[in-house]
């Protein structure tokens, strides 16, 4: 019997609802008598704003509440940010479609219209992430990392409102998304700031035995996105990885080859580990892992040892 209602699970921010209901939009156009609802569930990511992610747990504060809705049949879909997406996923679900990726890039918007270069000295940039953070101060030694929490909407009020910030970072598509291009001072180029896992795509995670919603979904899925995303993931998983560590990763495809740049830092940019990959588009998960463990010989082992001996 076909479904005429879903629920699709999400988070309440402004870019989390537009997120959830670009996806509701796709299902109800594609379905027609379909109707898609969605339902917001705060997540512990969400009350804890005075906190870095990297001391309360990571990854997982932005999904787990969601995930248990999912669990429990309260809900038959979620809608994630993919980079808030742990490596691991509980039993019983599984990532049912990735659409097609927006920019995968980090913007700086600055106060005073300055590019990262143009900062003045000791500027202070804000991020809450230790991957953003880690790759700024390696570029620039005598930057301030200002810890910075809340949603797109909180983070550029600060901008504006709080006299010791120069300048934030923050993920290009949330910006687009959400309309608001004209305020990016720069895009960081890769070189400079290599993106987190999955940044810029969208997961929709499903249960795993779920046929119905299988069918619903699956037109969404973007072959593309979903193997540079699964490659990047592998990484990732490979690795470990978590808020509590400086990690990131980027794959692209040219025909039918693939690419990953992945990186591994320690949190105040001292030391930098990145590596490239290359080979077939379908062994993206394979070259996820062998990418990592190239980092691991080369030294970053060393460095996820030290985090897990003293996270910070």
């Amino acid at each position: 019997m076909e479904k005429n209602t879903i629920t699709i699970g999400t988070r309440g921010s402004k870019l989390a609802l537009w997120q959830a209901n670009w996806v509701k939009s796709r299902l109800e156009t594609d379905n027609p008598g379909l109707l898609a609802e969605i339902f917001i569930i705060k997540t512990k990511g969400d009350k804890i704003l005075d906190v870095p992610l990297a001391k309360v747990g990571g990854k997982g504060l932005f999904v787990k509440e969601i995930e248990e809705a999912m669990l429990d049949n309260r809900i038959d879909c979620a809608v994630h940010s993919m980079k808030d997406m742990p490596a691991q996923l509980p039993e019983g679900l599984i990532i049912g479609a990735v659409p097609e990726r927006e920019s995968v890039f980090d913007v700086l918007i600055s106060k005073s219209g300055r590019s990262f270069s143009e900062l003045p000295d000791k500027a202070g940039i804000g991020t809450s992430s230790l991957r953003r953070a880690a790759q700024l101060k390696h570029a620039r030694r005598d930057i301030t990392i200002l810890g910075l929490r809340g949603n797109l909407d909180t983070r550029l009020k600060k901008l504006e409102t709080e006299d010791n910030l120069d300048a934030i970072v923050l993920a290009a598509a949330g910006v687009k998304r959400l309309g608001l291009e004209e305020k990016i001072t720069e895009i960081l180029k890769p070189s400079t700031m290599l993106p987190a896992v999955g940044q810029g795509a969208l997961c929709i995670e499903t249960r795993e035995n779920d046929p119905e919603i299988a069918r619903l979904i699956k037109p969404l899925d973007h072959r593309e996105t979903r193997i540079t995303v699964f490659g990047e993931r592998a990484f990732l998983h490979r690795l470990e990885g978590s808020c509590q560590v400086p990690v990131a990763a980027l794959a692209s495809i040219n025909e039918e080859s693939l690419y990953i740049e992945g990186l591994v830092a320690d949190p105040d940019g001292t030391t930098v580990i990145k590596e490239e990959i290359s080979g077939p588009a379908n062994a993206s998960e394979e070259l996820g892992i062998l990418l990592a463990d190239r980092l691991l010989s080369m030294g970053a082992g060393k460095i996820l040892e030290q985090l897990k001996a003293n996270p910070k």
